[in-house]
């Protein structure tokens, strides 16, 4: 019998399809449950096609890991209080 893949956490359905490759359905859910291109953020490159940095690029992805390492501190530190 399988488990209610809906009332799994997103880590523990993580968990399973890696333990489950062959869950075809599993795997389905899992991925729906991914951000939609059109709410995602996307960032430019990081270097020009001949390999310079492009050194705005570079800061502005920085800057957004910062604020994403940040936030999830802040939920951590929320759900342990």
């Amino acid at each position: 019998m399988k488990p209610n893949f809906a009332q799994m956490s997103t880590k523990e359905l993580r968990a399973y399809v890696f333990a489950h490759r062959e869950d075809l359905e599993a795997l389905d859910i899992l991925v729906s449950r991914r951000t939609p291109d059109s709410e995602a953020t996307w960032y430019g490159p990081m270097v020009t096609e001949d390999g310079m940095p492009i050194e705005e690029n570079i800061r502005i992805a920085e800057e957004a890991i910062k604020q994403r390492i940040e936030q999830a501190n802040q939920r951590k530190q929320d759900s342990q209080s």
